[in-house]
């Protein structure tokens, strides 16, 4: 037991410098290709260390449970929650670059209205990537050491991906307006909340500039999802509904904030829903 608390405190600390490295490239922030590559290794290194998977994973096996149930019991024994989700945020960004090469969006059925976000970033993204080259080939040209420029390379390559697979998280999944009128707010794989037809009270647009994170809740229960430093549309709410931050923590919003590339489509559209009985 002492084991499996010393593991669980080691890769928790590797979770504020996940979240920072989320965070940074949401923001648009230029991180060394090393940064996120050395993270990972860091929280792999630590399960790998720590040597404590085996012991749940084998008390699991001797309770009668199948090898994929006892290893999701194993790792959700060991690998704090956040943890948990910052890596299937990644997986599935990663996944998303292969359904934005072939031109797919996530979720999206005939009849739905899909509605883009990512203006306000794609200059920012494609000017990090443009960088990130730049920098690599300027690494490949200046060391040396045959060694220590494939790892670099490796390292460069890995930094570069990551961002492009952030952006095609939220190319291929836009807010999405369902013909019955429910609404489903998205930011790439990092949040999701699917708000009713009958929980919808009023939509505006509403150009603002929150200052804060990606997401932000405020005391009276305002919930903004910034994206570029902006929001275009205020959705009021007629119930308190429930969604879940990016690294697993829950909160209640009364009203969302959140930007759409063209809020005056989304709005009509949601103003046309069918009539709730």
């Amino acid at each position: 037991m002492t084991r499996i608390r010393a593991a669980r405190i080691a890769v928790t600390a590797v979770v504020p410098a996940e979240l920072a490295l989320v965070v940074c490239l949401a923001a648009g922030v230029r991180l060394p290709g090393w940064v996120p590559a050395a993270t990972e290794a860091l929280l792999v290194g630590v399960l790998l260390e720590a040597g404590v998977l085996h012991g749940p994973y084998a008390a699991e096996r001797a309770r009668g449970a199948g090898r994929r149930a006892a290893c999701r019991a194993a790792v959700r024994a060991v690998v704090p929650v956040q943890v948990r989700r910052l890596v299937l945020h990644e997986l599935r960004a990663t996944a998303a670059l292969g359904r934005w090469v072939v031109r797919r969006r996530h979720g999206v059925r005939p009849g739905d209205l899909a509605a883009p976000y990512t203006g306000p970033q794609t200059a920012m993204m494609y000017g990090m990537l443009f960088v990130s080259v730049i920098e690599t080939v300027g690494l490949a040209v200046l060391i040396p050491w045959p060694a220590v420029h494939r790892v670099v390379l490796v390292l460069d390559v890995y930094g570069i991906l990551l961002v492009l697979a952030l952006h095609a998280a939220c190319v291929t999944r836009p807010h999405v307006v369902r013909p019955d009128g429910s609404l489903r707010i998205r930011y790439g794989a990092l949040f999701d909340l699917v708000v009713p037809a009958d929980a919808v009270a009023s939509a505006r647009v509403d150009r603002r500039y929150p200052e804060g994170r990606l997401v932000t809740l405020s005391e009276d229960g305002v919930l903004d999802l910034v994206v570029g430093s902006q929001t275009t549309v205020t959705l009021e709410l007629n119930r308190p509904l429930a969604f879940t931050r990016p690294l697993g923590a829950t909160g209640e919003a009364r009203t969302v904030r959140f930007h759409a590339d063209d809020p005056r489509t989304l709005v009509t559209a949601l103003r046309r829903r069918p009539a709730v009985p």
